[in-house]
């Protein structure tokens, strides 16, 4: 098993001739990892366009080697699958709680397949990242 991180561009479904569904992650560099596993294939769509740490294998098939995505996680995580949170890491409290914002905005949203006009996206995370900004900032005032 291999382990590498990139980003991930795209990532699309196949319905084989059998009728399995299967998913294929592209990378930025072009590189595709192919899974049948439903619940790796989904969170590989959640974390398209993200910095993601793959883990994967791959197998020889005559002149083809194929490329199996066996994990997939944000970069930002550790192997445990907790976030690395240093909060002495971060030195911008805008910059953190931007990307906080923009991870939760389709729970903050709300519409899960619809288009949301930029407006409309911008005035629901603005205020969420200003009350996480302003979180951040007391923690590091309170020195915890």
């Amino acid at each position: 098993m291999a382990e590498t991180e990139v980003v991930l561009n795209e990532v699309r479904t196949v319905e084989t001739r059998s009728g399995n569904v299967r998913y294929v992650s592209t990378d930025a560099n072009g590189v595709e990892y192919t899974t049948f596993r439903e619940d790796i294939g989904e969170q590989a769509k959640q974390l398209q366009g993200q910095r993601v740490r793959l883990e994967y294998h791959e197998q020889r098939r005559g002149q083809f080697t194929n490329v199996y995505l066996d994990r997939i996680e944000p970069a930002g995580q550790s192997s445990g699958g907790e976030a690395d949170t240093d909060p002495q890491a971060d030195t911008d409290p805008q910059e953190a709680a931007w990307q906080t914002a923009v991870a939760a905005a389709p729970w903050l949203v709300g519409e899960p397949g619809n288009t949301v006009p930029p407006k409309k996206l911008y005035d629901k995370l603005k205020p969420f990242e200003e009350r996480v900004a302003e979180d951040i900032e007391e923690h590091r005032r309170s020195g915890e």
